[in-house]
């Protein structure tokens, strides 16, 4: 059965969890934490995770440029999804 609400329209893909979320989430880093606190989106911490751990290797531990290399991310996803929402001649889009 398919949930009906007003967030559920997006196009993005949805997983099924194998492991308690909030538990995983207790054991994120402070500053990830804060960034996902604040998120658009609605991250899994495992790839929040993976794409923080990314962003400090490649922007040797400066945790402002991983921050802003997370909002990259949220604000391509969202686009993605606006475009296939609503059309790429979206604003948003």
């Amino acid at each position: 059965m398919q949930a009906t609400g007003r967030n559920t329209r997006s196009q993005l893909r949805r997983r099924r969890r194998t492991v308690d979320p909030m538990a995983e989430y207790d054991r994120l880093p402070g500053q990830l934490r804060d960034w996902l606190a604040h998120a658009a989106l609605p991250w899994s911490p495992r790839s929040a995770l993976r794409l923080w751990q990314k962003a400090l290797r490649e922007g040797r531990g400066d945790v402002d440029l991983a921050r802003s290399y997370l909002a990259q991310v949220e604000n391509r996803q969202l686009r993605r999804d606006t475009a296939g929402l609503y059309g790429s001649d979206h604003p948003a889009a």
